[in-house]
């Protein structure tokens, strides 16, 4: 659900455990789907950085008293550079997902056409709702915030 790269109905009230306790972080990807799961003050990143880009759904941490939020991608785009990635496997008939054929399986070294991106400040690739993309004027604003339970990888330019 949170990782189509769509708008979604108001699903109400949502809940989260923490499945690894340790350090609280200001940003992190949940087990289920991968869905971002940020601070107020990383919301706000994103609600003023990318508007347009996002939806911003409420979320209670087991145990946490200040407001947390999922971040959902709102914009899917056919942005895979496959030729600039250093490995991309897709899924087959043979794969049990039968649904998931011509998708891509994994992408070891993604990289993106900054071109075809329309703009956008966050998106998930098509095909590839693994990735969650930032600009590298959110990601700044991220790093600037501290505490993050994830690191950035950039996936423009040539692979080093």
């Amino acid at each position: 659900m949170f990782a189509e790269g769509r708008i979604l109905q108001d699903p109400g009230p949502m809940r989260s455990r923490i499945a690894v306790p340790g350090e609280k972080r200001s940003f992190v990807f949940s087990v289920i789907e991968k869905a971002p799961v940020v601070s107020a003050a990383v919301a706000n990143v994103f609600r003023t950085l990318a508007p347009g880009d996002v939806q911003l759904l409420p979320v209670s941490v087991e145990g946490e008293t200040e407001p947390y939020f999922i971040v959902n991608a709102t914009r899917t785009i056919d942005c895979i550079d496959e030729a600039g990635c250093r490995e991309v496997h897709r899924y087959t008939e043979d794969d049990p997902f039968a649904e998931s054929v011509g998708e891509y399986r994994w992408i070891y070294g993604l990289r993106i056409d900054p071109s075809k991106t329309e703009g956008a400040s966050v998106l998930r690739p098509k095909g590839f709702k693994t990735a969650f993309v930032v600009s590298g004027e959110i990601r700044s604003a991220l790093e600037g915030i501290g505490n993050l339970g994830v690191s950035f990888e950039d996936v423009t330019g040539s692979l080093k």
